[in-house]
């Protein structure tokens, strides 16, 4: 299957239409097989090059879905039986050039009491701790199977003020060098991911139309999850070693996605825990959010868990062309949309050309944004969502914008199209500004805030303003837009051209050319710009103030 463009080559706006294919819960209990084995459930996948530490990417997943912080006695933790990876291809072909496994064991001290803990727990190794976890951390290579830490201790789970009475410090204690650069974390974490679950699944419900001004209620608030987190020099990861510059190019991009596996076979026994053997059996996987919960019909979920990326195209392909949230949007709403086949949603999936598949994409020539968007591409923020994902990227709104075809569709870019959201426009607790940067976990003993989130006035996403050449003028001359907003200037007759003369930054298309041309910038910096044709200064020229 051919796909037209390459992401970037398309440029930013190109960008916003990764988010279509990223579903509205992110991955939780999206598949019948999966609710049934919630340790190997991967709830959410975060690829991005790290703001504090910007030579290194950090890549999570995250596992067991809507943990209470309350479900004792036996609160969560990761499966001793499970293979936990995430996996990277640096080469664009779909398949996993690097694989970093995890596996865990659990150990229980005192077997005679109900407790997790037997009293205040001021260390991961305090004797207070009944139950542990430790895991081992396995890089493979080129087949090469290296390991880069073992033994390592997974932060405890929060369990009230007087069993935690300093977390945090705790917590940070669970943060692991590893052989060869780089660090790790394991253990519980608050879950990152934000949205209205109750009205997403009564039938895209949207409480206070059109949803991006708030009025949500967060259905992930109060939750915890497990997190493995590992970050690593970006040379580790690349294809040949090195850091990357060109934007443009093939090899700047890392496909990553994450997986839980078990063995093939469990033999249940009346005197003992049951035995496992046989090969390793793929029950779960997630690259870009959502694709298994909202793209992929009930039928086909559980082998879309089973199956590889490669094969993606060829099994699931027809679910991207015609997806099914757009009818959705259309009947909901009545607001028209793109007809099918959405060739605008299957450019997403090469990025530079890479092959198609169900990856998340990072390129890692794009430096970390020094004013980020939780709206990504569609806030003017190229470093984020969908080029690789961070913690705060809001993937249901520019979801819902994209696949309403509110961003690079012509005629749609309009409202509601490129307004619409789920009125959750944060999380219900404050990142970390440095790794592992998910919040910590929620207390079982706390009484979590109401997740309800109230309506605030949210700017309009930008907007393209349009711009005549025609007759010796340019209409209109004079323009006010805000920041991210862009200009696009079309020559409909005469021999002409763009040229800034004044303002904080410069811009132009370059020589003078006949009828046909079109140019767009945006403009990211406020202040008043003057432009020109240099073909004709005195009657051609043009303001624009961006506020």
């Amino acid at each position: 299957m051919r796909i037209r463009n390459s992401l970037f080559a398309l440029g930013a706006v190109a960008l916003m239409a990764a988010a279509a294919s990223h579903g509205l819960a992110s991955s939780h209990r999206e598949a019948p097989g999966i609710t049934e084995d919630p340790t190997a459930d991967n709830t959410d996948v975060y690829a991005f090059r790290s703001p504090d530490a910007p030579n290194t990417v950090t890549l999570i997943a995250s596992y067991v879905p809507l943990e209470l912080p309350y479900g004792g006695p036996n609160f969560h933790r990761f499966s001793d039986n499970a293979l936990y990876e995430i996996k990277v291809d640096n080469n664009g072909d779909c398949m996993e050039d690097i694989s970093f496994q995890f596996q865990f064991r659990t150990k229980v001290k005192n077997p005679n009491t109900f407790l997790y803990n037997l009293g205040p727990i001021d260390s991961i190794n305090s004797p207070n701790l009944n139950v542990t976890q430790s895991y081992t951390v396995r890089m493979i290579k080129n087949g090469v199977a290296t390991t880069l830490g073992s033994n390592l201790l997974t932060a405890p789970i929060n369990v009230g003020e007087l069993s935690n009475p300093d977390y945090d410090t705790v917590a940070a204690q669970a943060v692991h060098s590893l052989t060869g650069g780089g660090k790790v974390f394991a253990g519980p974490r608050d879950d990152g991911f934000f949205v209205d679950l109750g009205g997403v699944f009564d039938l895209l419900h949207i409480r206070v139309l059109p949803g991006n001004n708030g009025g949500g209620v967060d259905g992930v608030a109060c939750k915890n999850a497990h997190t493995i987190a590992i970050q690593v020099p970006i040379t580790m990861l690349t294809d040949d070693g090195t850091m990357k510059t060109d934007p443009a190019a093939a090899s700047s991009v890392l496909g990553i996605y994450a997986s839980a596996s078990r063995r093939a076979v469990r033999v249940l026994k009346d005197d003992g825990p049951a035995a496992t053997g046989g090969a390793w059996m793929q029950v779960s996987r997630l690259g870009l959010p959502l694709v298994n919960e909202v793209l992929v019909p009930i039928g086909d979920k559980d082998k879309y868990n089973m199956t590889h990326p490669m094969d993606d195209v060829d099994n699931f392909g027809a679910y991207i062309l015609f997806p099914e949230p757009a009818v959705l949007v259309n009947l909901l709403f009545g607001i028209p949309i793109p007809e099918g086949p959405r060739l605008d949603l299957l450019d997403i999936l090469t990025p530079n050309g890479v092959a198609p598949c169900d990856m998340l994409r990072l390129n890692v020539a794009v430096q970390p944004s020094a004013d980020p968007s939780p709206m990504g591409a569609l806030g003017g923020d190229a470093a984020g969502f969908p080029n690789g994902r961070r913690v705060f990227d809001d993937v249901t709104d520019i979801l819902l914008q994209v696949i309403a075809g509110g961003v690079l569709v012509p005629g749609f870019n309009v409202s509601p199209n490129n307004a619409l959201g789920d009125g959750v426009y944060m999380n219900d607790k404050e990142y970390l500004e440095s790794f592992p940067y998910l919040a910590s976990p929620h207390s079982g003993f706390d009484l979590c805030a109401d997740a309800y989130q109230p309506a605030v006035n949210i700017p309009d996403p930008p907007k393209t303003v349009e711009v005549n050449v025609a007759n010796f003028a340019f209409t209109p001359s004079s323009i006010t837009i805000k920041k991210g907003d862009s200009v696009k200037w079309t020559n409909t007759l005469g021999f002409h051209n763009v040229k800034s003369t004044s303002g904080p930054a410069a811009f132009g298309n370059g020589s003078p050319a006949g009828a046909g041309w079109t140019f767009t910038h945006t403009f990211t910096t406020a202040g008043t710009y003057t432009y020109i044709c240099e073909v004709h200064p005195t009657t051609m020229a043009g303001t624009i103030i961006v506020e």
